[in-house]
């Protein structure tokens, strides 16, 4: 199989891939062609059908296709010049591939996870971890999510790998600042995008639920974590307020969505941590292949600045 992040300008293929996207437009000769986003698990490309004529057989968004074209490069991006495109036969493809994936190991990171909900000192906060990550059904919902479409951990595992990292930086931060209370920092990382459960859909889909749109994963997050509390007898009011501001603060800025400003020292410390997990995995997507050592990437919205890897030794 040829993976869309091994593809070069100028090389043809035949090939299937997942069609997450399609919707035929208008140019500007007045001329309608289709654009598709294609998907493996290595990542996805834009597709372009520019002959809406006998080559294109019946398929629809979220069909695998067999597709026939041409790689060529629009905006510093790979797209494909697609001539010849129908609906897969069961059997031309295997599912799994053009899921993407963590690399790491589930099960490992998610018993990392259950130990540190076992270091947490704090009955009650230990009970509503153990509330959700102690139940089967959660769990295997959380292994398998991604923790966004795509700007980072936007893979199966994505959100548990993305909540292990966090986690982990939230634990170094409380053995170095004492003034952090360990066990709502801890919990406020294990708990912080749980939200991404109702926001965004299970693959093949991954894309925005309704209530993803309306209401967003952290308002969700909150509002699921407040459930679990009101059904433990006697949680304290203000540890249930902190962590909830934890959850409804670790965006930082309004203008990133976050309902609230820090005003914690715990909601601080989560707000970072976050923000470096996420930016970091950027940067790790955006020099996957590395080939790309040493070379300009061009302007990254997301990370506000043009960006290259650093000169590794022998480079």
């Amino acid at each position: 199989m040829k993976y869309l992040n091994s593809l070069r300008e100028g090389e043809s293929l035949r090939e299937v891939y997942l069609c997450k996207q399609a919707q035929v437009l208008t140019g500007k000769t007045g001329k309608n062609y289709m654009s598709l986003t294609l998907q493996d698990k290595t990542g996805t490309v834009d597709g372009k059908i520019w002959d809406l004529g006998s080559a294109v057989g019946h398929f629809e968004p979220m069909d695998f296709v067999k597709l026939d074209a041409q790689v060529t490069v629009f905006n510093g991006a790979n797209q494909l010049n697609i001539r010849q495109i129908r609906k897969a036969d069961p059997g031309e493809y295997v599912p799994a591939e053009y899921m993407p994936s963590t690399d790491k190991d589930v099960k490992e990171m998610y018993a990392e996870l259950m130990r540190f909900i076992e270091s947490v000192k704090e009955p009650y906060m230990k009970q509503l971890l153990k509330s959700f990550f102690d139940d089967a059904a959660f769990a295997k919902k959380f292994r398998e999510h991604s923790a966004a479409r795509s700007v980072h951990h936007g893979f199966m595992g994505g959100l548990l790998e993305h909540t292990l990292g966090v986690t982990r930086l939230c634990d170094y931060a409380a053995r170095n600042y004492p003034v952090l209370n360990r066990d709502l920092l801890l919990a406020a990382a294990m708990f912080h995008d749980i939200g991404k459960l109702s926001e965004i859909s299970a693959f093949p889909e991954n894309d925005y639920t309704d209530d993803g749109n309306l209401l967003g994963h952290i308002f969700l997050g909150a509002e699921m974590v407040g459930t679990h509390i009101a059904q433990i007898p006697g949680f304290p009011k203000q540890l249930a307020s902190e962590l909830r501001h934890c959850i409804l603060a670790h965006h930082r800025k309004p203008e990133f969505g976050s309902p609230k400003v820090p005003a914690l020292a715990e909601a601080m410390a989560l707000s970072m941590a976050d923000d470096m997990d996420a930016k970091m995995e950027q940067f790790r997507e955006l020099f996957d292949p590395p080939e790309y050592d040493g070379r300009w990437l061009g302007y990254q919205r997301t990370l506000e600045s043009n960006v290259r890897i650093s000169t590794r030794p022998g480079k």
